[in-house]
């Protein structure tokens, strides 16, 4: 059984960056793709961003397309999210899933 520990998460000012970690362990890491998803107040949950489990592919949202990027570390059994040009609609908790188990999720909140 997989279990997920996202952390990075915090206050920053519109503009900022902030880099999100999700540690894996229980599972072959390097067999699942990886997601982030986040949820913002009295919103649906929606996926962010994903990444095949070589790492060689991605796919964003069009709300996070060219702000942020995702990545994976097979040795390190971590997937990233960098995230630049925050703005203060990507406030939310962000959530790692992978094959549907999800992390406990880490807060980000952006200042305007």
């Amino acid at each position: 059984q997989v279990q997920l520990v996202e952390s990075g998460g915090g206050l920053v000012q519109a503009g900022g960056s902030l880099r999100l970690s999700c540690a894996a362990s229980g599972r072959i890491f390097s067999n699942y793709g990886m997601a982030w998803f986040r949820q913002a107040p009295g919103k649906e949950r929606e996926r962010v961003a994903a990444i095949s489990w070589s790492g060689d592919m991605t796919s964003y949202a069009d709300s996070v397309k060219g702000r942020f990027t995702i990545s994976r570390d097979n040795a390190k059994n971590t997937v990233y999210l960098q995230m630049n040009s925050l703005k203060p609609e990507d406030t939310a908790v962000y959530y790692c899933n992978q094959d549907g188990t999800w992390g406990q999720g880490t807060q980000v909140t952006v200042s305007s």
